[in-house]
């Protein structure tokens, strides 16, 4: 993954990466992330660009650095407003699994041709497609549909914002969502999500279907997940 100055301090940014990373098991848990200067040469920045995004890591409680050791994971779990629980890839990454992302499609779609998107959206609204693997298989399709009136489409932004958390984004852009409403459902498999998954046209998969909303009540999202359970069952974990 690329990073520019255009989006913001290098650290930063870097910061964000090793996160992910962290949250997404490529950096176990109780694992060394990578030396300065590996990192330094990955990102072509110097060594104190990467010590600051280290810092900021150990602040937030998920690396700390050890004299003749190096820089160890101790935490690969954030905090989410979804539940009491833990997010299902937390849940997978602890059981020793590997989560990535992929940015399949990003831009602005015209809703006439569907009925529910243009009742929620109006004529026309923003579209992300992603693709997570589950140790390096395909695994989830990801259809993400936003409102148009957040500014997601800027070229210098998409990448960074799909690759780490979309959620985690959108607060950044002053936009917290603070209800999250999902129904589950199995059917058979499109032929758009079949092909990115790896299967037969019509085997039977889970869908999950998510609307998230702002304080004020407003539709912010609206995703549809295909999960190749076939892979992995989808797994819920709540706190009593």
């Amino acid at each position: 993954m690329s990073i520019s100055r255009k989006k913001g301090p290098l650290y930063l940014q870097i910061k964000k990466i090793i996160k992910d990373r962290i949250l997404h098991g490529v950096y176990p848990l109780g694992t060394n992330i990578p030396a300065e200067p590996q990192l330094e040469q990955e990102f072509q920045v110097s060594k104190m660009t990467v010590r600051n995004a280290i810092r900021e890591l150990s602040t937030e409680g998920y690396v700390e650095k050890k004299s003749g050791v190096g820089t160890i994971v101790l935490r690969n779990t954030s905090p989410s407003k979804l539940s009491k629980g833990k997010r299902f890839t937390e849940l997978l990454v602890e059981q020793g699994h590997r989560m990535e992302k992929r940015l399949l499609g990003a831009g602005m779609v015209h809703t006439q041709a569907d009925s529910e998107l243009l009742e929620l959206f109006g004529e026309s609204c923003q579209r992300i497609d992603r693709l997570y693997l589950l140790d390096e298989q395909p695994y989830i399709h990801f259809q993400h549909y936003i409102t148009p009136g957040v500014g997601l489409m800027q070229a210098e932004n998409v990448e960074g914002a799909l690759f780490s958390s979309l959620y985690e984004w959108l607060e950044e852009k002053k936009i917290a969502l603070e209800s999250f409403h999902d129904r589950f459902l199995v059917e058979a498999a499109a032929a758009e999500s079949a092909a990115i998954l790896g299967l037969a046209p019509g085997t039977p998969v889970l869908k999950r279907l998510r609307r998230s909303h702002d304080s004020e009540g407003n539709l912010i999202e609206y995703s549809i997940g295909i999960y190749n359970t076939q892979l992995h069952p989808y797994l819920v974990s709540y706190d009593a």
